[in-house]
């Protein structure tokens, strides 16, 4: 079991906290993190790129020029994909690029983001994080007496709002609580800081899962 110091949000180590190898001290498994990550990319595409085919393009209905006697090509349609502002040949059309992959998969992507904060320090351990109105100004003094300088990804049991609301013109620092807490967003960002209680419950999702 690996012990964590808990910081409260002046950056004081007021408690620590044991959690489980088995989700944070875990060998990490590059396969699976670029697998997940990949997938998520994918299912954030639109797909709403289209272009117009010979069949969709106005105009085009007389041909040309008659078939033969003229020493040119012969052409059915000034829409044909080689001539100018014909139609576009195999080009996109409104897909859908989502899949997926087993849960055993995301689970062990998730748990190897996990250790790898834990093992190169950048997972700080909050006691609590609340706010009593939202203000930019608190989160940047909380931030900055936990020494984080860099980009920063504050995990929450439950969605609290005004750290949300906070947050957000902070540059480089993403909110989020366990149930949407994703591989994507804990590479994108440099430091993870999470309350006791979220890294708790993360834990057990994942030992249960």
């Amino acid at each position: 079991m690996a012990k964590v110091d808990v910081q409260n949000i002046q950056g004081q180590v007021v408690d620590s906290v044991e959690l489980n190898d088995l989700v944070y001290a875990i060998e990490p498994s590059k396969a699976s993190v670029h697998s997940v990550v990949v997938m998520q990319l994918a299912n954030k595409r639109q797909g709403t790129h289209s272009t117009l085919t010979r069949a969709e393009v106005s105009g085009g209905g007389r041909k040309p020029w008659r078939q033969k006697g003229t020493g040119r090509a012969r052409v059915g349609s000034t829409r044909n994909p080689v001539w100018r502002s014909g139609g576009v040949a195999f080009g996109p059309k409104p897909r859908d690029y989502s899949y997926t992959m087993p849960k055993k998969i995301k689970r062990l992507a998730l748990k190897s983001v996990l250790s790898d904060k834990l093992a190169n320090k950048d997972l700080i351990l909050l006691d609590k994080l609340t706010l009593d109105i939202p203000k930019t100004k608190d989160m940047r003094n909380i931030l900055s007496a936990l020494n984080v300088s860099k980009t920063a990804l504050i995990v929450t049991l439950n969605k609290e709002d005004n750290v949300v609301i906070s947050a957000n013109n902070l540059p480089g620092v993403t909110t989020t609580f366990t149930g949407s807490v994703n591989v994507y967003d804990l590479m994108r960002h440099q430091t993870l800081v999470m309350t006791k209680d979220a890294a708790l419950k993360l834990e057990e999702v994942l030992l249960n899962a």
